[in-house]
This record gives C-alpha cells, structure tokens and sequence, in this order.
C-alpha cells in the first residue's frame, strides 16, 4: 500500500484520475489539494490535508473506496464523497488524517 501525502498530490492539480467502475471509467480531475490544520496526535505519520476532484458528469458516484489510475502517482485506491454539484459538475473530496 501507497502512503498517502500532499507533497505526491500537490503536483497532480489539474491532472486526470481514472476512476475504474469495473465495466467502464469515469474520468476526474484534482482540482485542489490542500492541507488542513494539523490537530490532535503531534507524532502523527503525515500532515492532514484534504483532495477536491471534478467530474464533467452528471451522474453522481456514492461515497465508497474507488481504484483511480493517474499518469504521476499510478494505481491508488481513494475514498471520495460528493460534496457540492455546480454547472461545471460533481465534486468529489478525499480527506487524509
């Protein structure tokens, strides 16, 4: 398993994720990565931070764990929920803590 930081996602803004559907893809763009406020265990493994995808599309995935392909950091798995639909689409986040 991959572990998970803002420094392996902070260059990947703008770049596409594979969301692998099992018979088809969907397709996702990070649009933010951002760190959140670091709370709670000071000896903790990594900073929390916080992932925003977009989707183009109209059809909303459930808050689930989703295996994503990206062309910088490969095969992950992410759990995304929907938080927000605009005239752009759905927006996803990923929160690391």
């Amino acid at each position: 398993m991959q572990f998970m930081t803002l420094e392996r996602f902070a260059g990947c803004v703008g770049q596409g994720f594979d969301v692998d559907l099992g018979t088809a893809s969907v397709a996702l763009t990070l649009s933010e990565a951002r760190p959140l406020p670091q709370q709670g265990f000071a000896a903790a493994m990594r900073s929390p931070f916080y992932l925003l995808f977009r989707s183009g599309s109209p059809v909303v995935l459930p808050q689930k764990i989703y295996r994503m392909k990206n062309v910088t950091v490969g095969a992950i798995e992410i759990f995304i929920v929907p938080v927000a639909r605009d005239r752009q689409g759905i927006v996803y986040q990923a929160i690391f803590n």
